[in-house]
């Protein structure tokens, strides 16, 4: 017999997986899916949406942030949950730790998307890497105006902090 929570996962999971359908049944993007829950109501809904709207980062997860972000007034989704068809790649991981969800729930794995095409194993491997040996090279240009900015932040005495 399923428990209560083991329902309203489902109820959830559910709905991010319809989502993922919709999105690649509309040639919008590939199979993924997200709903942001919070107070067992759905305030954010996403799939994915990198080809048709020519964004690599129109990921599900990051569509549905934004959704809820917007539908809530707020940059942190505090309270909320977020049920995604996969396990996220590495940069949704990091828009999902910036918004602060207080737990996510996935469905598919990361090896379960690489059989489909869709293999994030060379960003972890990357991610691992020093910053020079990665394959994209960053450099550093030192410029002092940079540190404009940042000094005008640190003293500003109205800033929201996040």
């Amino acid at each position: 017999m399923k428990t209560t929570e083991q329902k309203r996962s489902r109820k959830f999971m559910l709905m991010a997986v319809k989502l993922s359908q919709e999105g690649m049944r509309k040639n919008k993007g590939g199979p993924f899916g997200a709903a942001i829950v919070k107070n067992n109501r759905i305030v954010g809904r996403g799939f994915n949406r990198v080809t048709s709207s020519n964004d690599p980062t129109a990921h599900a997860e990051v569509v549905a942030i934004r959704d809820a972000c917007k539908r809530l007034r707020t940059f942190q989704l505090d309270g909320c949950e977020l049920f995604t068809s996969c396990e996220p790649c590495p940069m949704c991981l990091g828009a999902i730790y910036w918004a602060r969800p207080k737990a996510v729930y996935y469905a598919n794995t990361r090896k379960d998307a690489a059989r489909i095409g869709f293999d994030d194993k060379f960003i972890y491997d990357e991610i691992n890497k020093s910053i020079t040996r990665r394959r994209y090279k960053l450099k550093k240009v030192n410029l002092k105006e940079a540190k404009g900015p940042f000094n005008e932040w640190q003293k500003k005495n109205n800033k929201t902090k996040y």
